[in-house]
């Protein structure tokens, strides 16, 4: 897989972590992007300035340290509102915006935003025009294969996308109706990538080096988006670079690593968020991290009980001592039990 440019700026792979609500926080996207993401893109956003005062929109937002080109995605479904959101982010520090045309949440769709706007071609190309316009660096879109699978219009979408100037087009190979279940389909988006000329972005079940390999292969895309695959997993991105680039399947990471790597992720949000919510958010990372593991549901059980920074650090370490001496000396790989 070749370097990917969108607009001015060239990735130095295609790997891209999909934007998920509530898990691609600043912590996370730094952490992929160490681990070998081309690009990361921030939570959701809504269109809606009045609502950005709050606290979980502020944390949403662009910040110092965020690894460039800086992404943010937006959602909503007034194209004024949408344009007026993508100009406040390109002065707040945003390098790319990405419009939301993808997500099929019930709380998301029920707004006429998300994959919703699916339904109503004349307002996306409403929409994507005006955003456009509205700015000046590249703004890219992340769609889903159609509404349902009687009406799968991803491919009119793609080309009215390019039409409007849309940089580069991520898709998911699911319907709205989909949601998340069953498998991904790749060959509406193999003739998304036929028709177009813009970049386009495979979405959707990507979750090892041979399925990304597989999924490539299926579409033509030129680059890939993985989002549920890297929780608890954020080394996934330097897996799948390597086998792409190579052939061959990096060794699974030791678990003297994957302890490292946790315990700085822990500390990085407890940084971000401050004690309380950073212990909150926490939670559901390290039992993402350790699902797989002998014991992990009972440690998390009693590890969802701590209400500090340091209880938590020290139950991390000392799950992986126990760990280790339950496997003898060395340091063992880090495989799902």
């Amino acid at each position: 897989m070749s370097a990917v440019r969108i607009g001015p700026y060239t990735l130095h792979n295609g790997l891209i972590l999909a934007p998920m609500a509530g898990v691609t926080d600043q912590p996370f996207r730094q952490l992929c992007r160490r681990m070998g993401a081309g690009l990361v893109v921030s939570e959701m956003v809504t269109s809606d300035m009045s609502l950005w005062n709050s606290r979980k929109s502020r944390l949403r937002m662009i910040h110092d340290g965020d690894p460039e080109p800086r992404s943010v995605q937006i959602a909503g479904g007034d194209a004024q509102m949408l344009a007026d959101a993508a100009r406040a982010n390109v002065e707040l520090g945003a390098q790319i915006i990405d419009i939301n045309m993808g997500c099929p949440a019930k709380k998301v769709c029920n707004k006429a935003a998300g994959s919703a706007l699916l339904k109503d071609e004349a307002l996306v190309t409403e929409i994507l025009q005006a955003v456009v316009a509205a700015v000046d660096v590249p703004v890219t879109l992340k769609i889903r294969t159609g509404w349902d699978r009687d009406n799968k219009n991803g491919l009119t979408v793609a080309k009215i996308a390019e039409q409007a100037g849309i940089a580069a087009l991520a898709v998911h190979g699911r319907t709205r109706a989909d949601l998340y279940t069953g498998e991904a389909e790749y060959d509406t988006i193999a003739a998304i990538k036929q028709a177009v000329s813009m970049p386009v972005f495979a979405n959707g079940d990507i979750d090892s080096p041979h399925k990304a390999r597989h999924v490539l292969q299926a579409t033509g895309a030129d680059g890939l988006l993985i989002g549920r695959a890297a929780q608890g997993r954020p080394w996934i991105f330097r897996e799948v670079d390597h086998f792409l680039r190579t052939g061959q399947l990096l060794p699974a990471p030791q678990m003297s690593e994957v302890e490292r790597i946790l315990l700085e992720h822990l500390a990085a949000l407890h940084t971000f968020y401050g004690e309380v919510l950073g212990v909150r958010i926490a939670r559901k990372h390290v039992g993402w991290y350790l699902a797989t593991l002998p014991g992990a549901k009972e440690f998390r059980a009693h590890f969802n009980r701590l209400e500090d920074t340091e209880a938590q650090c020290a139950n991390v370490q000392a799950f992986f001592a126990e760990r280790h001496k339950s496997l003898g000396t060395g340091d063992e790989g880090w495989v799902a039990a």
